[in-house]
């Protein structure tokens, strides 16, 4: 179906149930996810509004074609593994259950949790993580601080998804707190390194895509098949100890100014329900070899923000992007991670690296919007940062709208504690 014709079905979506304004968990969204109740055993459930459906409870009345089974389990990932004929169905039987004048759910108001009611936790279980670097606008603002401000990429940049693995095992859900890493730094004016807690804390603005259907070892995903193994999206903060990093990352790449944390929003929105904000990605230029080259429309217009809060200042917006904005997209990143022949599993993480817009407004790392450090921001209270400091709170948020139609993530947020 096409994208206009995608619009023009869901304005006619109206559901019965209560949903706010704005809210990012309309009747076009319902993302899932899974939560507890007054620490009972966590299960699968959509959002709509301010409420939960407790999918465990609506397979029980008999109203889905899935065994309740599946739903009461402290992930997705055997969901997930069911295909997305599966997943599919029971979202779109989810959503005529909401708009149905008749529906039987009307009569089981027991079936809804308020969310303020619920704890939420990771929604699946990361096998593996990849952490790419798609935004040309943060690898050119990289590149000119720490290289060639003429020559700012590196030679490969343009023609492969640049990617490192990631530690899926420290990627923890919204909401957790981070203690602040420590390891060797060493400054421009020492010979010796020193150890301590990292002094440049930062944030990365990404997002991340969950896999929704495994391979084997030695099979390829092409760009025309990656959607079928892409099973919906998340925000994901990648927080780095730029110090740390520094003087570690020659000559393998990020290690432990990384491993220390990730955070994912706990809802996972499916590329189904992104469907209408599908834009056109910036023209590549030279021309990628035939294994990344694809037809259509794979980028996607998601506003996305982040916020940071202290214990003396209320939250200050420090950055406003979009992930329309990166060069490399999601078709791409999978099939060159498989190119070699490398297996991917249901429940695995692909973040997209940091997102950048062309201008200072739109950084998507504090890196970034303090040139390394250089060029000290505002908070509300007027204190300033350059980089995080202890007891600090990060949120980013993202949703994609078009008229009334609005689908959107919540939020990731993390607080940053002192050292252990």
């Amino acid at each position: 179906m096409a994208i206009t014709e995608i619009r023009k079905h869901l304005t006619t979506l109206r559901t019965w149930v209560s949903v706010p304004d704005n809210s990012d968990f309309s009747i076009y969204n319902l993302p899932y996810g899974i939560f507890s109740v007054n620490d009972n055993v966590p299960r699968a459930g959509i959002a709509i509004g301010e409420q939960i459906v407790d999918l465990t409870a609506v397979a029980d009345l008999g109203l889905l074609d899935v065994n309740s089974t599946y739903f009461s389990q402290a992930t997705l990932n055997d969901f997930i593994d069911l295909g997305k004929k599966i997943t599919n169905k029971v979202r779109l039987d989810v959503q005529r259950l909401l708009v149905s004048e008749n529906s039987p759910l009307k009569n089981h108001t027991d079936v809804f949790v308020l969310q303020q009611d619920a704890t939420m936790h990771l929604p699946v279980h990361v096998g593996d993580y990849t952490d790419f670097y798609s935004s040309i606008e943060h690898a050119a603002n990289v590149g000119k601080m720490f290289r060639d401000p003429e020559n700012a990429l590196l030679p490969n940049w343009k023609h492969l998804p640049v990617g490192y693995h990631g530690r899926a095992s420290s990627i923890v859900v919204s909401g957790t707190n981070i203690h602040r890493p420590m390891g060797q730094v060493k400054p421009n004016n020492k010979e010796l390194p020193t150890f301590k807690p990292s002094g440049n804390l930062d944030f990365e603005l990404e997002m991340g895509f969950i896999i929704g259907k495994s391979t084997e070892l030695g099979e390829r995903i092409s760009t025309k098949n990656a959607t079928d193994h892409i099973f919906g999206l998340v925000l994901f903060n990648d927080w780095s100890a730029r110090d740390i990093q520094k003087w570690e990352y020659v000559p393998l790449g990020p290690f432990l100014g990384k491993s220390f944390a990730s955070s994912m929003s706990p809802w996972i929105v499916t590329l189904e329900a992104l469907e209408p904000f599908k834009v056109q990605g910036p023209e590549q230029q030279p021309e990628v070899l035939p294994y990344l080259k694809y037809e259509g429309q794979h980028n996607y217009n998601i506003h996305l923000e982040v916020g940071m809060s202290s214990q003396t200042s209320d939250e200050t917006i420090i950055s406003v992007s979009n992930f329309k904005y990166m060069y490399w997209n999601m078709l791409q990143q999978l099939a060159h991670h498989t190119v070699n022949g490398c297996n991917v599993n249901v429940g695995d993480v692909m973040a997209s690296g940091t997102i950048s817009g062309r201008n200072e407004r739109s950084f998507g790392s504090l890196l970034e919007i303090s040139w390394g450090g250089k060029k000290p921001f505002e908070m509300k209270d007027g204190s300033k940062r350059t980089f995080i400091e202890d007891n600090d709170t990060v949120t980013m948020r993202g949703f994609a709208q078009i008229d009334e139609i609005r689908v959107g993530f919540g939020e990731v947020s993390g607080t940053i504690l002192p050292s252990k």
